[in-house]
């Protein structure tokens, strides 16, 4: 009887030092670290320095994309503060201060994949070839001459003076880019070279993993996420101009000639066209802090929305 109660006695006692010591290991409070999938932003003011871009009555578009670009960059700041935000330019000139318009595109690319930037947003202003007014306001005398030699004559007849007046535009709305399928190669290029830049080791050896098969694959996949991606939030874009009011013209792709800053950049990438600048009351709307803000607002939206989706599916 006694074996019987010493051993109910002892098994009593080790349950509860067990259940005591359980008990404290799961109340200790491990550090949970959130890694959100959107880190680095970096946002591209479009033009700049001596490309001023599209022109309108009194303004130009270098001007309005910087102007959208900064307050754009500001809310995602103030709401984010675990994402860092990179921009191309912050003055009036092109980035790092170059004069031609070409080399600072590379440049603005190069920025993105040094930063192993997660998305790349263009801002931009669109633009029409501008229609004209043919009217005829007089004429004028002009001499020509017939024949050569002794047979030569001079003649007079009236020539018409035509005024060209150029006419307001009349296309409202906006669109927002991803690079064209017909560059993914050139996208997968970038991709790759990214990848190494990562997480490879240059070495002498004859095998480079970059160069293999396998990595060719994944970067595949991976350029195919990101243009999933790209479309994603070029749609979330133009949904959220949409609500606003504005003309919806869709998210498209350039097919006949390339965009650099969206093909050259290992992440995905979106040009936003915010209005156009040809039109008066897109000109206006585009100057004014209503219209920048409303903007700048419609961009920092929809990237709530696309991290958000991320994060969803994680």
């Amino acid at each position: 009887m006694f074996r019987k109660f010493l051993f109910v006695s002892v098994s009593t006692l080790l349950l509860c030092t067990l259940t005591s010591f359980t008990t404290n290991t799961n109340n200790i409070r491990k550090p949970r670290l959130q890694q959100h999938l959107l880190r680095t932003i970096i946002i591209d003011a479009g033009h700049g320095g001596p490309d001023i871009g599209a022109v309108g009555d009194y303004s130009n578009e270098a001007d309005i994309t910087l102007a959208v670009a900064l307050k754009l960059g500001k809310k995602i700041e103030d709401s984010l503060p675990d994402c860092k935000i990179i921009y191309t330019r912050t003055t009036h000139e092109l980035p790092g201060g170059l004069q031609d318009h070409n080399a600072a595109n590379r440049l603005r690319a190069k920025i993105a994949n040094e930063s192993h930037g997660d998305l790349f947003i263009s801002i931009h202003v669109n633009d029409l070839a501008h229609p004209y007014n043919k009217e005829v306001v007089g004429h004028r005398t002009e001499t020509y001459y017939k024949g050569k030699g002794a047979k030569r004559t001079k003649h007079t007849r009236e020539v018409p003076i035509i005024k060209y007046t150029k006419l307001p535009g009349v296309q409202t709305g906006t669109e927002t880019y991803i690079w064209a399928v017909g560059k993914n190669e050139q996208k997968k290029e970038f991709v790759n070279q990214n990848e190494e830049e990562l997480y490879g080791e240059k070495t002498d050896s004859n095998y480079q993993y970059f160069d293999s098969p396998e990595s060719k694959i994944l970067a595949s996949l991976r350029t195919q996420k990101y243009f999933n991606n790209s479309r994603l939030i070029a749609g979330y874009v133009q949904d959220e101009f949409e609500d606003l009011g504005r003309k919806n013209l869709g998210v498209k792709q350039r097919d006949w000639e390339g965009i650099w800053v969206l093909q050259a950049t290992a992440m995905p990438s979106i040009l936003v066209e915010t209005g156009f600048i040809c039109t008066p009351s897109e000109e206006e709307y585009l100057n004014s802090e209503k219209g920048q803000d409303e903007t700048a607002n419609c961009i920092y939206n929809a990237i709530i929305r696309y991290r958000q989706n991320l994060e969803g599916g994680r």
